[in-house]
């Protein structure tokens, strides 16, 4: 692998340098002008040679361009139109830099421009992919959770709400760069009830660089939020309703007031949600518990009414243009109850038949809030320094009520006397998480061709949960010691990284970073004092990244990163949940963290992407496995570290354009996996199989503001550990008119149409499981009952005079007046 990155640096040194042109624009104020139209025109006649768009900073650089004599022009909506004088590049004179470009604001309204280019659905970076979620039709009116699920590579466990990457698991999930620390499983249900109105882009990050946090042994999703920094007062409102096997309705306002010193922004949804799910389970099984070999046919309903508040409320001020200090507090709400109606009939061998009926009445509640606040001194040109600090809230409480029936042939109660099947119970699940974050970033131009980026971060987190399951014995509340935990940790993590960027040619880019972490978790009970875990683990994580533009259509990507999946709290804590009579929930606090080792070869075509990802996971965590409890007649349900997992996945994107009004575009993620177990099965196993996920776009523009959208995903049969999971898929249409007058657009989708968003679930398929069971799992989502249907209302308002940063993604969908990049 060194021999291959060695020379790949080495041919690409060798390559011919070319010439340049770069610099910087800014506004009256010393804003930066983000996103600007940068041109290079032949003198002669004014033809364009190349173009670009301004970053974030306001800086552009154009590359591979020819001697000759040429003109710059500058352009953006809102301001003047700026020409250079005539300047020529020759061979000894290879680079031209304008340096800082101040750009004066129009006198007058610009008229309508039309659009020219798009950014494509999909985009690959040296670290991964991004989603430009804006683009599709049917974002509008669609959860956060339903948009990443149509992403590439993305798989959402909805059985056990977990989400996989590229056929693993241990995905990390931020909102604007932040970690969610909240279990995963909530993460997956606030996404649920997030609006997808909000979102500007998904970035898909397999190989992140050293400035992000390392945990997270399949990646990071970064959930980037739409920005709106027009200035002025405006925003935009989205309302949509719909039904599916119950209701469904949501609405959501953004607003924002920006001046040139000041951003002040908000932003409120709320989301209803009346869903169901059917389970259906044949197994066969030898159970102590029961008396022996037994066949049971297991059937559970779940009807459940979901509402979510999610709000977000901030401020940045521009003290001089040396200064800016901001802040934020982002609240998310839950209150999901829940009604499960369980029936079951066992056959123990050979003629004892029992029947249990059971009926769980819960609620998950749970609030999320979250306090930041920021400064950022540019301590000059290239230079600065920034400073973060996040508070961060979590409290769950999820109690139960269990109302059971089990009856031999005869309508006796059997097994009265356990724990776990007393006809009356009641379980209560409380979970406090409390976690302080500060970080120190500094970036440095060390020169034209060099970037210096380094900073430190401190992460301390306390969590308490008393969780427990109590029977009504003799007419008492008896709570079992068995079924009772209370678990208190503390975990501490360090971190400080360097990276630096280096410009090695106009056409050449090598980052080289290292990030190390050290962590020290403890946990204990708080009744007895024990300590149930204490860890200490330090872990440097390198990272290069290389990237070669061989012409103005194709690149040529290659990175390395090192990452990291700690066991969550979730996961350690040994606490007892019910699920049915012969079968509980459980942690495991002997589990290891993942260490994950990425390389991954990219190639870009003009918009059409192909990547190539070798990773090798130790010790990975996979979740839901079946192992015998210490009384050897229950079986437990647990997270468990396998040996290794080995992946080489293949990714390629390709967006085709038929014609002026009709797009599309195609992605396939897959290639091959193995992975090895052994310790909490029977005997040791190993696994090889080939998976893949399939998504594809198709955007028509019709006429008279008419557009329609047909996409559709499928995922093809994976495994969980001992775990087998059959493919599945789905089909989803949208259509959306746009009024005249920016008078809004109307948006009807229709989700899972073929209704093929059923999951079949496999034991006993990869090796024999605790108790020689061998059983089928089949999973109804509410969309294979009934197709969701949703009508959705959306409208832009306030000021259209664009200022500094970026223009407003959201009034897209009602203006075609802005360029996008």
């Amino acid at each position: 692998m060194k021999t291959l990155c060695f020379s790949l640096l080495l041919f690409c040194l060798l390559q011919d340098t070319f010439a340049q042109v770069s610099g910087k624009i800014t506004i009256n104020n010393g804003q930066p002008l983000s996103f600007a139209n940068v041109s290079v025109l032949k003198r002669t006649d004014t033809s364009i040679v190349k173009s670009t768009q301004t970053n974030e900073n306001g800086t552009y650089r154009m590359a591979n361009i020819s001697p000759g004599i040429y003109v710059l022009r500058l352009s953006s909506i809102g301001y003047q139109t700026w020409i250079s004088p005539a300047f020529e590049l020759t061979a000894n004179k290879t680079d031209k830099d304008f340096g800082t470009i101040v750009m004066n604001e129009a006198t007058r309204q610009l008229g309508e421009v039309v659009i020219r280019a798009n950014k494509p659905l999909y985009q690959q970076r040296p670290d991964g992919m991004v989603v430009n979620v804006g683009n599709s039709v049917l974002t509008k009116g669609s959860s956060a959770l339903q948009v990443l699920e149509r992403s590439p590579g993305v798989v959402i466990d909805r059985r056990n709400n977990g989400i996989n990457l590229n056929g693993k698991s241990g995905v990390v999930v931020m909102m604007d760069g932040k970690l969610m620390r909240m279990p995963t499983d909530q993460v997956v249900t606030m996404l649920n009830g997030m609006s997808a109105d909000n979102i500007d882009k998904i970035e898909l990050l397999t190989t992140p660089p050293a400035g992000y946090d390392a945990e997270g042994s399949a990646g990071l999703i970064n959930i980037v939020s739409k920005k709106n920094k027009k200035q002025g007062t405006n925003g935009s409102f989205t309302l949509s309703g719909g039904h599916g096997w119950g209701e469904k309705g949501s609405g959501s306002i953004n607003l924002a007031k920006n001046t040139q010193n000041t951003n002040l922004y908000g932003s409120y949804s709320f989301s209803h949600n009346r869903t169901y799910s059917h389970l259906f389970i044949t197994s066969a099984q030898y159970m102590p518990f029961l008396g022996g070999d037994a066949t049971v046919v297991f059937t559970s309903v779940t009807k459940r009414v979901q509402n979510d508040h999610n709000a977000i409320l901030g401020a940045d001020f521009k003290l001089n243009p040396k200064i800016t200090i901001g802040g934020s507090i982002t609240y998310n709400n839950s209150n999901s109850p829940a009604t499960t109606y369980n029936h079951a009939l066992y056959t123990v061998l050979p003629d004892s038949l029992l029947t249990y009926d059971g009926r769980i009445s819960g609620l998950n509640a749970w609030n999320n809030l979250i306090g930041s606040v920021n400064l950022e001194k540019v301590i000059s040109e290239g230079e600065k320094v920034n400073f973060d600090a996040d508070y961060i809230y979590y409290k769950n409480d999820s109690p139960t009520d269990v109302q059971s029936s089990f009856v031999n042939k005869n309508g006796e109660q059997v097994y009265a006397d356990n724990s776990v099947n007393a006809p009356l119970q009641k379980g209560f699940a409380n979970t406090s998480i409390k976690v302080g974050v500060a970080t120190m970033d500094y970036t440095k131009q060390l020169n034209t061709k060099l970037k210096l980026e380094t900073g430190i971060k401190g992460t301390y987190t306390t969590s308490s949960s008393s969780s427990g399951i109590e029977s009504l014995t003799n007419g008492a509340w008896v709570k079992n010691t068995e079924t009772a935990n209370d678990i208190y940790m503390k975990e501490g993590i360090g971190a400080a990284y360097a990276s630096v960027n280096a410009q090695i040619n106009p056409s050449t880019n090598l980052v080289i970073g290292a990030r190390y972490e050290y962590s020290y978790t403890n946990m204990d009970d708080p009744h007895t004092g024990e300590s149930l875990v204490n860890r200490k683990l330090g872990v440097l994580f390198p990272n290069v990244s290389f990237s070669k533009k061989l012409n103005d259509n194709s690149e040529l990507q290659l990175s390395y990163t090192k990452r990291i999946s700690r066991p969550t709290y979730n996961d350690l804590a040994s606490y007892v949940a019910y699920s049915d009579p012969t079968a509980v929930y459980t942690g495991n606090p002997f589990l290891k963290p993942t260490i994950t080792n990425n390389i991954k070869l990219g190639y870009n075509y003009r918009d059409y992407s192909f990547s190539l990802l070798f990773s090798r996971d130790d010790h990975p965590i996979t979740r839901y496995q079946l192992s015998t409890g210490p009384s050897k007649d229950l079986l437990y349900i647990s997270p468990q570290n396998l040996t290794f997992q080995n992946n080489i996945t293949f990714q390629a994107n390709v967006p085709v354009k038929v014609n002026n009004w009709w797009d599309m575009t195609y992605s396939f993620t897959g290639g091959l996996s193995q992975l090895k177990g052994a310790g909490y099965t029977i005997n040791p196993f190993e696994k090889s199989y080939f998976i893949y996920s399939l998504n594809f776009n198709e955007s028509f523009k019709l006429p008279k503001r008419f557009s329609f959208e047909l996409s559709g995903w499928y995922n093809s049969l994976s495994y969980n550990g001992t775990v087998k999971v059959d493919g599945f898929g789905s089909l989803n249409a949208g259509i959306k008119k746009e009024l005249k007058n920016n008078g809004g657009s109307f948006q009807l989708s229709v989700a899972d149409i073929l209704r093929t968003v059923r999951i079949h679930v496999h034991y006993g398929t990869v090796t024999q499981e605790a108790f020689a069971i061998k059983s089928h799992v089949d999973v109804q989502t509410e969309s294979a009952k009934f197709p969701i249907i949703k009508l959705t209302y959306s409208r832009s308002f306030g000021s259209t005079r664009a200022g500094q940063g970026n223009q407003d993604n959201g009034s897209k969908d009602e203006r075609d007046r802005l360029r996008k990049d």
